[in-house]
Parts: C-alpha cells; structure tokens; sequence
C-alpha cells in the first residue's frame, strides 16, 4: 500500500512539473510572438523586407526553449536583434506632428516588463520604438483614401500540414500582431488580447487533430468579437455538420422560433410551421447548446451571436433529428429530417442572411405610407422611388438588409442642409498600433427640403456594416425616427486576412464613430425607439417592428 502511494506521488509530480514547463514554455512562446511581431513592423531593416521573417521566427523558437531564465532569454533576444543590423536615428520619430491620436487602442507597455526582460532588452526595444520604420512597409500598407490595412508579401505554404507545429505558430504569431497592431477596436473586445495569446498558444501548439487546429484558428478569430470576423472550412462545417433542417429560425428568449422555410415541399413533409417553438434539440435545451458552442460564434454583440446561431442548433451530420417543441400549448416530440445545403434549393441573398427574396422595391401601405425595402433598391431607382412617394406622409426605409450604396441619393430629399454623420480611426502605419482621428465628409443638399412628411428607418441584427454606415447617413436627415433592435455594430472597410494554409477571415479595417464620438462597433446604431420580435408576434404573422413605425407615425 505504501510503494503504491509512493508511486502515485511520484507521478503526481512528475505531471506537475510537466504542467509547469510546458506552461513557461508556452510563456516564452507568447513573449516570442510580441518581439517577433514588434520587429516586423518597427525595426527599419525589418520593415524594409531584408529578412524572411517567417524563417527567422523558425530559426529563434528552438532556441527560447533552451533558456533557463530571465537573462538567458533576454540575452537570445538582444543576440537576435543585433544581427538585423545598426538603427539610425529616426528624426522623423521625434518631429511633433500634428497628429490627432485616438487614445485607447495603443498598448506598447510589455516591452518595458522588467519581470520578463532585462534592463538592457527594454533599452534596446524601446530605442526601436523611438526610431521605428518609416516609410512603405514591406509587410503592411493601406488602401488609398480610407485607411485600413492591406496585407503583402506574406509568404505562402502551398504544402501546408497542420502537423507542422511551427506553421501553426506562425499562422497564431501573424494573426495575433494584425489584431495587435492594426484593428481598430482590440479596446473593445471581452477579453484582454494578451491573454487571448497565452490561451491559444496550447491550442495551436498541441491540437489533437486537424479538427481541432481548426477550432483553434475559429476560437482565436471569434475572440476579436467582430461581426467581419467570419472563419468557415470543411473541417469546421464537418465538425458542427453539413445537414440543416429545411426552416428558418429566430432564438427568442432561449428558444427557437421557426420563421420561415427555406424548401416548403420538404418544411411540409416534416409538418414543420411558423410559429412552432423549438425547446430542444436532441434531448438537450437551446440554451445549453448555444452556452457549449458560444465560444465558436462569431460576432460583434450577443444579437449578432444569435443570428449567427443557425449552424450551430439545428445542424449535424446525420439526416435526422429530435425536436421537442411546443404548438398550440401543446409540448410534441418528433424526428424531422436533415439535408444537404444544394437539396433545399434556396438564394444566398446576402453573405450575413439566406433569404428567398420578394422582388418589390417599395410601396405604398394603407394610410397612405411608402414603403422602401433598402436590399433591393439600386441607386437608379432613387429618382422613381422618391417621386413616387413624395406626397406620402411617412416613408419607412427598411434596413433590416444589405443596401446597395443609395444612401447618398436618397439623404438629398430628407434633409435641408449638408451634414457629417461619422468619423473615422484609421492605423498610423509609421506608429504601428496607433489611430488617428479623422472628420468625415458631408453630405446631403444645402437649400430646401424635398420631402416633408416623416422618415422612418427599420433596423435589427441583420443590419450590418454598409447598412449601420447607411442608416447613420439617413439619420442625419430632419423628420427621421430609428425603430427596432440593436444593429451588428460592425462598421467600418473590411481588411482581409488569410491565415496560413490558404484559410480566409477578415476584421474591420477602420474605426466608425458618431461625430459626437459615439462608437458603433460592437454597440450598434442609434435607436429611438426600440422593439423587437416577439415569439407570440411570430406565431400571429405580425412584422411588430414594421407595426410599431406605422403606429408611430399615425400618433
């Protein structure tokens, strides 16, 4: 009994001491994938292109995994920086600009860390930081005339093998430094990006399978909590499943509410209804499977999470599932079956919603209201439309879509004089990690107002990026009143990023605020009013958003 308990205590340490190499290990990684990413874009010979970066990253990790201690580790580094070569003095660095800095995004305070780095390294990287790159940097630049960020001449890996651990590092190492230095709203997000670093560095280290590689690369991107920040492959698609159920669907208060179909022959032959109240799928709640796949949804706000929701509950690789659902205060149990995504034969509307479209444009309601649907009005229709409806005493804009540039047409007729309705955070590439302020343009006629009566404008989570930056332009006109619920708070040009083995995402490239400085991002468009859909409005067929503007204009 005691050689047992002598030998299970021998074990239990041996783990532990395991559990803690690997964990100041993994420290070493983390601090590796900072100084990495800092000299790519600060270090001038760096920045100039004159090293293959990802090599040296290749060449420098065996070695941090032999350091013993802070020095040792320190004095890896400097060995490495002082093989790039001398750094001049940077005058430019110094000159005081009259540069309008956003404040809360710029973070360099780790480099001056005297628990991990020698006072000689701090030196050494904040003299970089004082005489950084200048100038056209081999890795980044920006799109003309708007700021955000174009990735370059990163290396590709057409024989990429997610058995190659440092490849998955350096996909962790590259993505991690786009967000550190060149994503506007890194302030914003839930958890803190250094500690999002450490976290995925065992997931992309270790991974059991590819499947689970691909989880790590969805989870890291899904913690930037950005609407843009979409991740898909087959693996993923495999791992959650490829089958759907025939219906559309809307979570309401931790249930699945059917809304729509999108094959009514194959909705009908599994007696599915608008209206039927989902309570669990396979034996399990709503709830509990949205809390266990919550970490892989993406989204900017917990609207968008829901709306993004729709692979995640009803999906799975078998052709069928249990539901238990409530109609007409009834609680059923049944099995409906699953399909291919090409068996239910329906339109891709548009990349955030899959809708089986109508093709009126707009319309006049009873009580002489118009009605504009936003998705499908192109700008050549605005003239028609407007004069067709300028003697209604209210038009309604419908947002709750993606609209196709008429914003800028249609503020004309609504507002008596020009306005800004934004402001933008760009990257200051020559100061990697900072933001500058910039005035938007505006728009909109100086003279008299065209239309009189009452504007109002329809949004929800499904109103995402160009339609928040179209609904914050209408908003700028004279009689407009915002109805319904929060928006995808995702504004902003879209940069794309592709990480390591050819898979794709993106993040919001620029900052969008308010000219009062509101932000946008993650909270949404401003609402007046605000509404949402209810299960018992569902069940009844009602719009209660589209009711509750009309209600509103006729009070």
């Amino acid at each position: 009994m005691k050689k047992a308990l002598f030998l299970l205590f021998i074990i239990s340490i041996t783990l532990s001491s395991c559990g803690q190499t690997d964990s100041v290990y993994n420290d070493k990684l983390a601090t590796t994938a900072k100084i990495w990413g800092f000299l790519k874009y600060y270090h001038p010979e760096v920045g100039k292109g004159k090293f293959n970066w990802d090599d040296q990253l290749f060449q420098i990790l065996p070695k941090i995994a032999q350091a013993k201690n802070k020095q040792e580790l320190s004095n890896i580094y400097l060995k490495w920086i002082n093989s790039l070569g001398e750094i001049e003095i940077c005058k430019e660095c110094t000159s005081k600009e009259n540069k309008d800095y956003f404040g809360k995004n710029f973070d360099l305070t780790w480099i001056k860390d005297s628990t991990v780095f020698s006072n000689e390294l701090i030196s050494k990287l904040t003299f970089i930081e004082k005489n950084r790159f200048q100038g056209n940097n081999h890795y980044v630049s920006s799109f003309s005339g708007v700021g955000n960020i174009k990735i370059q001449n990163e290396p590709e890996y057409p024989d990429f093998s997610w058995e190659n651990e440092q490849l998955r590092l350096l996909s962790l190492f590259r993505y991690w430094n786009y967000i550190e230095y060149f994503f506007p709203y890194k302030y914003q997000m839930d958890k803190d990006w250094d500690m999002v670093l450490k976290e995925s560095i065992p997931n992309f280290s270790n991974p059991k399978s590819e499947t689970d590689y691909h989880l790590a690369m969805l989870e890291l991107i899904v913690n930037i909590n950005d609407s843009h920040g979409y991740f898909s492959s087959n693996l993923i698609n495999d791992h959650f499943g490829s089958n759907f159920i025939p219906a559309k669907f809307q979570i309401i208060d931790k249930k699945a509410i059917i809304t729509g179909f999108y094959n009514e022959r194959l909705a009908k032959e599994n007696d599915l209804q608008i209206g039927d109240v989902i309570l669990k799928v396979d034996g399990k709640k709503i709830e509990t499977i949205l809390n266990e796949n919550y970490k892989y949804i993406n989204g900017s706000n917990a609207s968008v999470k829901l709306r993004n929701a729709n692979a995640r509950v009803f999906n799975g690789s078998t052709n069928s599932v249990k539901i238990t659902f409530e109609r007409n205060n009834k609680i059923q149990e049944k099995r409906i079956q699953r399909y291919p995504f090409y068996q239910l034969n329906f339109k891709i509307y548009h990349k955030y919603t899959y809708e089986n479209p109508i093709e009126e444009k707009y319309k006049i309601l009873t009580q002489n209201i118009g009605y504009v649907d936003m998705g499908k009005v192109e700008i050549e229709d605005v003239s028609v439309i407007m004069d067709s409806l300028i003697n209604t005493k209210a038009i309604i804009f419908d947002i709750r879509n993606y609209p196709k540039g008429t914003m800028y047409s249609i503020i004309n007729y609504i507002t008596s004089k020009k306005n800004a309705f934004y402001k933008v955070t760009y990257p200051d590439l020559n100061y990697p990690g900072k933001f500058i302020w910039r005035e938007g343009n505006q728009f909109g006629k100086n003279g008299k107002l065209v239309y009189k009566g009452k504007v109002i404008l329809l949004v929800n989570e499904k109103t995402q990026s160009h339609a928040e930056f179209t609904t914050m332009c209408l908003q700028t006109g004279e009689n407009v009143t915002t109805i319904g619920s929060q928006t995808s708070g995702a504004d902003g040009n879209v940069s794309s990023i592709e990480m390591v083995g050819g898979y794709k995402t993106a993040i919001s490239g620029i900052g969008i605020f308010y000219p009062d400085n509101t932000e946008t991002q993650r909270k949404g468009v401003k609402i007046d009013i605000e509404i949402k859909p209810t299960i018992q409005g569902i069940i009844d067929g009602k719009d209660e958003v589209l009711e509750k503007a009309i209600e509103y204009i006729n009070n």
